[in-house]
This record gives C-alpha cells, sequence and structure tokens, in this order.
C-alpha cells in the first residue's frame, strides 16, 4: 500500500516544513529514467515506514520554485527532512537495501553518511 504523497508548491509547507514525523522529499520528473527506477522501491518502503516516515516526491517540472529553492540541479535528490530543516541529502538512484539503511538511521535519530 503505498502513502506517497505528491507535493505541490502549494502544499510543501504543510506536507514536509511543518510534518511531525521525519520527511523524505523525491525530487523527481517524468522524463528522468533513474527517477522511474526509484520509484517502486519508494512505493514499497511508503508501507514499511508507515507512522514513522513520510515519502513525498516533488515533481521538479511541475515545481521548479521548490527545486530552485533547494537548489535541485540532478535529479533524482531525496532531502531528508526533520522539524522543517535538511538533515540529509542523497543524489542519484540507489537500491532498495541502499536507501532503507538511510530511512532507519532519519528514524532512529542518526543523519547517516551516503
Amino acid at each position: 500500500m503505498s502513502i506517497i504523497v505528491n507535493a505541490t508548491e502549494d502544499t510543501f509547507k504543510t506536507e514536509v516544513l511543518e510534518s511531525p514525523m521525519p520527511v523524505v522529499v523525491d525530487f523527481w520528473a517524468e522524463w528522468c529514467g533513474p527517477c522511474r527506477a526509484v520509484a517502486p522501491i519508494l512505493e514499497e518502503l511508503s508501507g514499511e515506514y508507515v507512522g514513522k516516515l513520510k515519502i513525498v516526491k516533488v515533481d521538479t517540472e511541475a515545481a521548479p520554485d521548490i527545486a530552485m529553492a533547494y537548489g535541485i540541479t540532478s535529479i533524482p535528490t531525496m532531502h531528508f527532512f526533520k522539524n522543517g530543516e535538511v538533515v540529509k541529502t542523497l543524489v542519484g538512484a540507489r537500491p532498495k537495501a541502499a536507501l532503507q539503511a538511510q530511512f532507519d538511521e532519519i528514524v532512529d535519530g542518526g543523519t547517516a553518511s551516503a
């Protein structure tokens, strides 16, 4: 079951910056092959982290101001937010195990390195 949220420029503040739980924001675009490769992994992980971590997708084509504000120059890029602040960034597609390790670090309070 997917519980991924698609954020827009209107909903980003509420969904990400004001979230009471950690948030992973996946900056992506429809034309991006690696983004499409990572999408099913994020779908799977969203079900595994229900209530512990929120996964939010931001389409850089539909929300260019958000992408610009966070300095997104390459996709896929994932920003990990805690209390409205970016605590970690991953650039590029990663396998499930690598993403899971990063998610666990954020959920458990650490700020894992890539």
